[in-house]
């Protein structure tokens, strides 16, 4: 029966994915609207921390993201969507989870910038990576004969172009900039959060047949997401707001840009998108969960 999910694909035309490219980019060019180039510089005075989360988002979750796959056995087409969610770039939310959880701010959104800088290169790299290594994915990446340069370059219009300008004009236009992402931030959540509900809608004979399966998939996944930060976080003997955002961070993923991928180069495989459009629900609910309790027991280590 799971053969279904490798089988099928999610319905999703062109204009809608036209569509969420853009919104996409809006969420990250109102991202970048509260960067400045100080935030990056202020990495040189916590290193260790900074390292600690470049470490969490790009090794060690894509690693736990192998071993888990490994483990539960999923179908392909899961496993393809397990391996791309583990290697985009931490979600847009974090920083406001983090904010709630009275972790360290800047932490938050040095390591938003600066993830989603590297996954220019590293997202392409990392799924490919992983991938490889489960011979069912890797399969289906033979026989789909994915161009990573392809993927390189979508990854860097959606993702980097509106970073950088967003951090040059924030630089220019401060007041603006403050005034702007007030009002891009929450619209552009809305229309990504429109669209993951049109893909279920759309689609929701198949999610329906496979919910127990999915919700178990991405709800063990999200948890290896949050330990991955958790656990890195205290090997490097990270004070307890560190700690929070690493946590926050490694378990908040841009499953946005994971379902364009998705819908651009595997034509909305559906074990894949149905993973990481529940991926982008979950994670905003185990991640205010999570804010909230650390929010209300500060004193806990």
């Amino acid at each position: 029966m799971l053969e279904v999910l490798d089988q099928s694909t999610l319905n999703f035309d062109q204009g809608s994915l036209f569509i969420l490219n853009i919104s996409l980019a809006i969420i990250m060019f109102g991202v970048a609207l509260d960067l400045k180039v100080a935030d990056f510089k202020a990495i040189l005075t916590n290193p260790r921390s900074f390292l600690a989360g470049i470490l969490s988002q790009f090794i060690f979750l894509p690693f736990l993201t192998w071993v888990f796959v490994l483990f539960v056995n999923p179908p392909p087409s899961v496993a393809l969507g397990m391996f791309l969610v583990a290697a985009c770039p931490g979600g847009n939310v974090s920083n406001f989870l983090s904010h709630l959880a009275k972790g360290n701010a800047a932490l938050s959104v040095s390591l938003t910038g600066f993830s989603t800088l590297f996954s220019i290169f590293l997202t392409p790299f990392n799924f490919a990576l992983w991938a490889g290594f489960y011979a069912p994915s890797a399969k289906i990446l033979r026989e789909i004969s994915l161009s990573y340069f392809d993927v390189f370059q979508t990854v860097a219009l959606i993702l980097g172009i509106p970073l950088i300008v967003g951090i040059l004009i924030n630089s220019r236009f401060p007041s603006w900039s403050q005034k702007a992402t007030k009002i891009l931030k929450p619209l552009s959540i809305l229309i990504f959060a429109a669209f993951v509900a049109i893909a279920f809608i759309g689609n929701y004979k198949l999610f329906l047949q496979f919910i127990g399966l999915i919700f178990l998939w991405v709800l063990g996944h999200n948890l290896l997401g949050l330990a991955s930060g958790f656990s890195l976080a205290k090997i490097f003997k990270l004070d307890l707001p560190d700690t929070k955002t690493l946590t926050i961070e490694t378990g908040i993923q841009n499953s946005g840009l994971g379902l364009v991928l998705i819908f651009t180069y595997f034509d909305g495989l559906g074990g894949m998108a149905i993973i990481a459009a529940w991926w982008g629900i979950w994670h905003i609910i185990s991640g205010m969960a999570i804010a909230l309790y650390w929010k209300n027991t500060p004193s806990i280590k």
